[in-house]
């Protein structure tokens, strides 16, 4: 049986990260498409843990669906920032909102709150990396082969100062009982290694700074493992809180969208403002 459950991890692992690769390799368009598709699955996901019949479900996962055109219609298109994805979207959120006046059993507070983190902390990351994708689809790729470096580099630590006669120092227990500050420092200091060879490769080079290009990489690594980790935990606290192992089933072995790409959620944004600030 446990053979079965590692085999079934590693091959759907292998799945994911073959598809992601391939897609953001391939052509923006293709890797668009995926965002789009996991940005949808990551709102709906998101809304049947927090209320199972909360009536924003479509209206939330319309909004992902808008949000993601109006970035991409920016980019591909040429349309101006604001579009008429952008109007489209505004609309279904502002009709999501006053459908509560109909909504008799629902708590409104509840709802758009559901409805705002939806769109904010899941709904926006996926179409942000698009935006990545735009400017140089090795610094996407970069975001995820530094999050999976950081995260193997924190486990590997995380357990061997596990075993000291007075274990290691845990970050926050009642969130994330493996997770320690020893294995935060680990997979920090492996990533900016990793962020260095990468740059050594030219990774970054779509990135014009006046920093050098090692400088360049090592800081990117710090701000994807940093946040990596911290967008972690923010979705082992929503999990706790809800009392749930796993936010659903979308790779087998792996759980849900958001136990997949929990990481992304704020390493995304906090990458895309470092580039834009340094540009």
């Amino acid at each position: 049986m446990a053979l079965n459950n590692f085999t079934q991890r590693t091959l759907s692992g292998a799945v994911y990260v073959a598809v992601i690769v391939g897609s953001i390799l391939w052509q923006e368009a293709a890797f668009f498409g995926i965002a789009t598709i996991l940005a949808i699955l990551a709102v709906r996901e998101f809304n049947r843990l927090t209320h199972p019949r909360c009536p924003q479900d479509l209206p939330g996962e319309i909004g992902a669906l808008l949000l993601c055109f109006a970035v991409e219609g920016a980019l591909l298109l040429g349309m101006p920032p604001f579009n008429y994805f952008t109007a489209a979207y505004a609309v279904v959120m502002m009709a999501a909102i006053i459908l509560q006046l109909w909504e008799k059993e629902a708590n409104p507070i509840i709802a758009w709150g559901n409805l705002l983190i939806g769109q904010v902390l899941f709904a926006l990351p996926f179409a942000l990396m698009n935006i990545l994708n735009h400017i140089s689809g090795y610094l996407l790729l970069a975001v995820f082969v530094l999050i999976w470096v950081n995260d193997s580099g924190a486990y590997c630590v995380g357990v061997l100062t596990a075993k000291r006669k007075n274990g290691n120092h845990k970050m926050f227990p009642r969130v994330s009982p493996k997770k320690s500050w020893e294995g935060l420092i680990g997979g920090i200091v492996l990533a900016m290694g990793v962020g260095a060879l990468l740059a050594y490769f030219g990774w970054f080079d779509a990135v014009h700074t006046m920093l050098n290009k090692y400088v360049l990489g090592v800081l990117f690594a710090l701000m994807v493992a940093v946040f990596g980790t911290l967008g972690d935990l923010v979705e082992s606290l929503l999990k706790r809180t809800i009392g749930v192992k796993d936010s659903g089933r979308f790779l087998p072995g792996h759980g849900g969208v958001l136990d997949r790409f929990d990481s992304i959620l704020l390493a995304v944004p906090a990458v895309l403002v470092f580039v834009l600030l340094l540009s």
